[in-house]
């Protein structure tokens, strides 16, 4: 079979950034007025009072110290409490293509090919910025990439589920290097009103080089031994927005038209789910646990990632096998393993394994067993 090998990765950080502090503070803002506004009815029983947020709350439910944002002005406003990103002309390059830009220069630059070794782009990620035309193709025309681009969403699993497409792509001749970007904006989907999941998600965007091992030039090249994925559908993580919104009558400020979660839920039946899968996988390409050297698990929640860690190797994953950026760049949906997988690979040496494994909406859940080549 055909030796397909990701190359290159890179990472665009946004320059701007709320620590916990900084949050929980328009947030005790925003819910203290809420509470004097609404005093009457909360005391007559109408209204529930919006309990106040803390930093050892936030840390002890999910490992996060800190997110990077496109924008923390708006976020941290407690009479806005979103973003405030400028809507662009037509004629101006869009935001989740800017940020795929920076993103696939630095992972072109690492892979040592230019846009013209490049013939498929693949924008893979859980929000995309508009119905069409595809994000993709704007970063192709804007890289100067022939050939063929396209957008594809499995919320969390994006990433994953695009290196499953791109290297069968490649295996079967559509395309020879293929360019994955996964942008994300989750800052733009979440509710920073709700204590719930108010401290949850950052903005990123990473992007990856796929191509034949034997055209690769990189010293740092891991080879795509095996690809598993899996769905299972499941109404505990939804956002219902979309086209026909509209259509339907809903007002932009439906608590439904952003990110939800019934986190109890999501915690219970995902860590047996995505722990079969990875232990399923090894089993079926014959590699023990013994042999895997790293994890690089979805950035969701650090108990979860502890969890998974301990049912696939059988015991506690030490800090070096099961690398964590989760406390610096918080919850980055698809782009939160890649971003693991780039920051902690170089000092691996040649012929170890590693796992790269996603996780979320759908349920969604991709596996994709490495090993160091070069």
């Amino acid at each position: 079979m055909e030796q397909i090998v990701i190359s290159g990765t890179g990472v665009f950080t946004p320059e701007q950034s709320i620590t916990n502090e900084e949050l929980v503070k328009a947030y005790n803002e925003y819910a203290e007025k809420f509470n004097l506004s609404n005093k009457q009815d909360i005391d007559s029983g109408k209204t529930d009072a919006l309990e106040l947020s803390n930093e050892e709350f936030i840390f002890n439910a999910s490992g996060i110290k800190n997110r990077y944002v496109m924008d923390k002005e708006g976020i941290l406003d407690p009479e806005i409490m979103h973003p405030i990103l400028d809507r662009r002309s037509d004629d101006q390059p869009s935001i989740l293509a800017e940020m795929s830009i920076k993103a696939a220069e630095k992972a072109l630059h690492e892979a040592g090919k230019t846009a013209n070794d490049i013939d498929a782009v693949i924008t893979a990620c859980s929000n995309l910025e508009r119905a069409y035309p595809a994000i993709s193709i704007e970063v192709q025309e804007l890289l100067g990439i022939e050939g063929f681009a396209f957008d594809m969403n499995v919320a969390c699993s994006s990433a994953t589920f695009a290196i499953q497409a791109a290297a069968d792509m490649i295996r079967l001749g559509s395309a020879k290097t293929i360019l994955i970007v996964d942008p994300e904006i989750c800052s733009g989907h979440l509710d920073f009103k709700d204590r719930d999941c108010h401290f949850i998600f950052g903005d990123v965007c990473t992007a990856m080089i796929l191509e034949r091992k034997d055209t690769a030039e990189s010293d740092n090249c891991f080879e795509i031994l095996s690809t598993k994925c899996i769905t299972q559908f499941s109404n505990n993580i939804r956002n219902n927005f979309g086209f026909l919104n509209s259509a339907k009558k809903s007002s932009p400020l439906d608590r439904d038209l952003l990110f939800m979660q019934q986190g109890r839920k999501v915690f219970k039946e995902v860590v047996p789910m995505v722990s079969k899968l990875i232990t399923d996988h090894l089993d079926e390409e014959n590699i023990q646990t013994k042999e895997i050297k790293r994890l690089w698990l979805h950035q969701a929640n650090k108990s979860m990632n502890d969890l998974i860690g301990k049912k696939v190797l059988g015991r506690a994953p030490e800090k070096h096998e099961q690398p964590n950026i989760l406390q610096d760049y918080a919850n980055t949906s698809s782009a939160g393993s890649i971003i693991a997988f780039s920051k902690f690979s170089d000092d691996m040496n040649k012929n170890e394994i590693g796992v790269l494994c996603s996780f979320g909406a759908g349920y969604s859940a991709g596996s994709i067993i490495l090993k160091k080549v070069s």
